[in-house]
C-alpha cells in the first residue's frame, strides 16, 4: 500500500520505519515546544497524509517517552478524508512540587527545562541533568515524539435495537474484574 505524504513545513521529516517488520513509524516535532507541568499541547509534525479509503492512521505513544518521562501522548485517529496537518496531543502529567525552586542550575529563561532524547531518556540542558519529573519538558524540533500506524477498518453497520443479547459480563465495567 502506498500512502501519500505532503510536507507542509521545511522542518517536517518524512516518516520511515526504523526496523523491518515495525508496525509504527515515528512522527517528529517541527518546532520547539515547552510542556509545562499539568499542561496539554499540540505538537506540529508539518505533515499531511492521504490515507486510503477504509483505513485510518492511529497516533500512539512511543514506549520510551511514556516509561521515562511524565509526558503522555494521547491516542488519536486520523481519518482517511482528513488532509490537514497531523498534530500530536501531549500532556505533561507532572505537577510542580515544593522543591521546584531547589533546581537552580537548570534555570533557563525563568523555566526549568528537561529535554527528552530519541530514546525517551532525560537529557542534559545547559549542562545540568535532572531526573525529577516535576519540571517542564522541552520537546525540540526534530524530536521523535509519537508513532503512527496505518490500520484497515472493518465495514461496520450500526443497527439500533430495543434490547441487547445477554453475556456473562453483562453491564459490569470499570474495575469489575478486580484491581489486583
Amino acid at each position: 500500500m502506498q500512502v501519500k505524504i505532503k510536507r507542509l513545513n521545511e522542518n517536517a521529516v518524512i516518516p520511515q520505519y526504523a526496523h523491518e517488520f515495525d508496525s509504527g513509524f515515528d512522527l517528529v516535532a517541527t518546532e520547539d515546544i515547552i510542556v509545562e507541568p499539568g499542561a496539554t499541547v499540540k505538537v506540529p509534525t508539518g505533515l499531511a497524509f492521504e490515507i486510503p479509503e477504509a483505513y485510518e492512521m492511529q497516533i500512539r505513544p512511543r514506549s520510551g517517552v511514556t516509561l521515562k518521562t511524565k509526558l503522555r501522548v494521547q491516542l488519536g485517529t486520523v481519518d482517511s478524508n482528513y488532509r490537514g496537518e497531523v498534530g500530536v496531543i501531549v500532556d505533561n502529567m507532572s505537577n510542580l512540587s515544593d522543591n521546584y525552586a531547589d533546581y537552580t542550575e537548570g534555570l533557563v529563561n525563568g523555566n526549568y527545562l528537561v529535554r527528552i532524547n530519541d530514546d525517551g531518556d532525560l537529557a542534559e540542558v545547559e549542562g545540568s541533568y535532572y531526573d525529577s519529573p516535576q519540571v517542564p519538558y522541552l520537546i525540540r524540533k526534530g524530536d521523535r515524539i509519537a508513532q503512527a500506524i496505518i490500520q484497515c477498518l472493518p465495514d461496520v453497520e450500526l443497527i439500533e435495537v430495543e434490547a441487547l443479547g445477554d453475556s456473562e459480563r453483562g453491564v459490569k465495567g470499570f474495575g469489575s474484574s478486580g484491581t489486583t
